[in-house]
């Protein structure tokens, strides 16, 4: 699909999106400054904020790589964020020209630039669903057109499960897994506070302040989300450790662990 302009939209920037705080950590330029002074007061509590954005970034290269090369021809990917090169569909394609792709995100900003992410290949198809994580009929009714549910789907929800509660975030996984044809694949990644549970908990509060939620999690909590599944090899693990010989490795300085964990599993 090619030829998409902008869409006219109406962007709040009176309060700061993730989406748009994201792009600045990766260095884009499609934020306000309501976004840049929240990513600066994290950068306080954590001087990692820019690694931990392109560390993430890392881990869905590598992912959409393998999942690529290892016969998924669907993706569904939802809290997609500003559209930053490679985009997924970019990296799926590379490797089977014929993948078809779905993007999903709430922020209006992302919509402004859904034409970036609307560039296939033309024997693939991209689309973009303008829609919030918490109304997965509404996604899975929209990305229906485009994919075929009876066929395998990797489905990603990256650095997005962080911004929903407990029971939001089971209930929404759930339901999304619970849709999907065996042979499909669950991809997630997620900040903790494994490592730094007062940062953690002094970024929750800069976040309510803010009114949003950050709910860091626990290893146990955040492997919890796949119950039922098939974990890929390695299994749950640091982002940054998920299979690093396939490919982009952030070299990050210090010894310290960049404090996201993610995790691939096979619906059986």
């Amino acid at each position: 699909m090619t030829g998409h302009e902008p869409p006219a939209v109406e962007i709040d920037t009176s309060k700061p999106h993730p989406a748009r705080m994201y792009d600045w950590f990766l260095g884009g330029k499609d934020n306000y400054p309501v976004d840049e002074q929240m990513a600066r007061q994290l950068l306080a509590l954590d001087a990692r904020g820019r690694d931990m954005a392109r560390v993430n970034r890392a881990f869905m290269h590598r992912a959409t790589r393998w999942l690529a090369e290892s016969g998924i021809r669907q993706f569904l990917d939802i809290g997609t964020g500003i559209p930053t090169e490679p985009n997924l569909h970019q990296i799926a394609q590379r490797t089977a020209p014929d993948a078809r792709i779905v993007y999903c995100d709430n922020d209006p900003i992302v919509l402004a630039h859904a034409a970036a992410l609307l560039r296939s290949t033309p024997q693939g198809a991209t689309e973009y669903i303008q829609a919030d994580a918490r109304s997965p009929e509404a996604i899975l009714e929209a990305a229906g057109k485009v994919l075929d549910f009876s066929r395998p789907i990797a489905l990603s929800l990256l650095a997005l499960l962080h911004f929903i509660d407990d029971e939001d975030g089971a209930a929404l996984v759930d339901h999304l897994v619970d849709e999907l044809a065996p042979g499909s694949y669950l991809v997630l990644s997620q900040t903790t506070g494994d490592f730094d549970p007062e940062g953690a908990a002094q970024a929750a509060a800069l976040y309510r302040a803010r009114g949003m939620t950050l709910r860091t999690r626990s290893h146990a909590e955040f492997s919890a989300f796949f119950h039922g599944l098939d974990l890929v090899g390695p299994g749950v693990s640091l982002s940054a450790d998920w299979h690093p010989e396939l490919g982009e490795v952030i070299d990050v300085p210090g010894d310290d662990p960049i404090p996201g964990y993610a995790g691939v599993a096979r619906k059986g």
